[in-house]
């Protein structure tokens, strides 16, 4: 065990990693080492960051707790405190069951653990971070809370009510982010088209956006975690004229099926998301839209999945990822419906969905061959520098692999790379102008 060491770990969604990075802060402030998943847990303090969205990352995070716990007993590490989402919901229980946990915070009282430990917690230092990403890059948290009523999720229970963050805040942490070096920005939020209706009662997600891009030293901004219901259309036109506002866009559309849309108490139907996936095209030329959707939620028929599978055909996402329905306690869905679907349907249903997808991706990566894109590098590799395009999101989405026999290039800085081959995955591509 390390004196004077904290130990952070990240568990769940990029929304997490903020809490954690402004908490690595407040630890530096007060004197602390302090270290984001460390390759050895070994810290006088250690903090899980905990995800309690559905069934399997909650498991992740007792298992990592229970873990953490073994080496406590065996004074590898000193105090365990355990934060976030996982223990917002579960509080109570977990109190009672993990008892070698020295104390639980929730999502939002983490700030309590400084001043708990006897040190100082810096106000002036509240919107301040470690990032734990590449320099050039950072995750910008511009709202918490989420104000649906989808019957499946858990979010509204565990963080409440939407609340977004004033614009001159954010734009604040975003100049001094870019005097730290940060070229690109991921704006994220439970739901980011909903950001400013509680703070100045209309949707101002666009105006955020352009105020942003403004800020000199912004090279991109990335839209993660939209809502397709009242979608705010003014945005396109931001996204079209901006050279710095990426054509992409995170929309999550769960589902197809008339039926589904109602049961998953989505408000929109399948007419109205055929509409706006054509008015996004049209109006954002080469924009590339990534989606979420799930299959096995309750009632979800056979004809309600062949439906989603010709949607998928339909609609071509550039990007796409899907989960199997969780019944999770406290949802709409767990209190008025059966968890009806055996799992191995769900499974079937999940793999036939991604294998039509994968196809898809090889077909969307192949056009680019002998396209020219700009490229940000992101880290190096054995063999490879890897990148990412305008069209590409950290951690999810393909990235360009350059062989560094061809270049001496610098991580952080864009490159105009001609891709020359592809994979469903990666693109390789190659320098033509630095």
């Amino acid at each position: 065990m390390r004196k004077n060491k904290v130990d952070i770990i990240t568990l769940g969604c990029s929304k997490n990693l903020v809490d954690s990075e402004q908490l690595m802060k407040q630890f530096a402030a007060n004197g602390y080492k302090v270290e984001h998943d460390p390759h050895t847990v070994n810290g006088e303090i250690v903090v899980v960051n905990t995800c309690g969205f559905i069934g399997d990352a909650q498991e992740e995070s007792i298992e990592m707790i229970l873990e953490l716990g073994e080496a406590k007993k065996k004074g590898k590490i000193g105090k365990l405190f355990v934060m976030g989402c996982l223990s917002e919901r579960f509080m109570n229980d977990l109190v009672q069951e993990l008892p070698e946990v020295d104390k639980f915070y929730g999502k939002f009282n983490w700030k309590e653990l400084i001043s708990d430990l006897g040190k100082a917690y810096h106000t002036e230092l509240a919107h301040e971070r470690i990032l734990t990403t590449p320099r050039h890059y950072a995750y910008l948290k511009i709202g918490e809370g989420c104000n649906r009523t989808c019957s499946y999720c858990s979010i509204p229970i565990i963080t409440g009510a939407y609340q977004s963050r004033p614009m001159d805040e954010l734009e604040r942490e975003v100049r001094s982010l870019v005097g730290q070096g940060v070229k690109e920005f991921q704006f994220i939020a439970q739901d980011l088209t909903y950001y400013g209706m509680d703070l100045y009662r209309e949707m101002k997600l666009p105006e955020l956006v352009e105020r942003i891009s403004d800020i000199p030293g912004v090279e991109w901004i990335r839209l993660h975690y939209g809502y397709p219901t009242h979608f705010p259309m003014e945005l396109l036109r931001v996204m079209r004229e901006r050279e710095n506002v990426c054509r992409y866009m995170d929309i999550a559309l769960q589902h197809i099926s008339d039926k589904m849309l109602k049961l998953m108490r989505r408000n929109i139907t399948k007419a109205q998301t055929y509409e706006l996936l054509e008015r996004m095209r049209e109006e954002v030329p080469g924009i590339h839209l990534r989606t979420t959707l799930m299959v096995g939620h309750p009632g979800e028929t056979e004809e309600d999945f062949a439906e989603l599978l010709e949607f998928v055909r339909q609609a071509r996402f550039e990007r796409m990822g899907a989960f199997a329905y969780s019944h999770e306690e406290g949802t709409y869905a767990y209190k008025h419906y059966q968890d009806d679907i055996p799992d191995e349907v769900k499974q079937e249903r999940l793999d036939a969905l991604m294998r039509i997808q994968e196809r898809i991706s090889v077909e969307v990566n192949e056009q680019k061959i002998g396209q020219t894109f700009r490229v940000i590098l992101d880290r190096e590799e054995d063999d490879f520098y890897v990148g990412r395009t305008e069209f590409d999101s950290p951690e999810v989405d393909p990235e360009v692999l350059i062989d560094k026999q061809d270049a001496d290039l610098r991580i952080g800085e864009f490159y105009s790379v001609r891709i020359d081959d592809a994979q469903p995955f990666e693109l390789y591509g190659k320098v033509i102008r630095k």
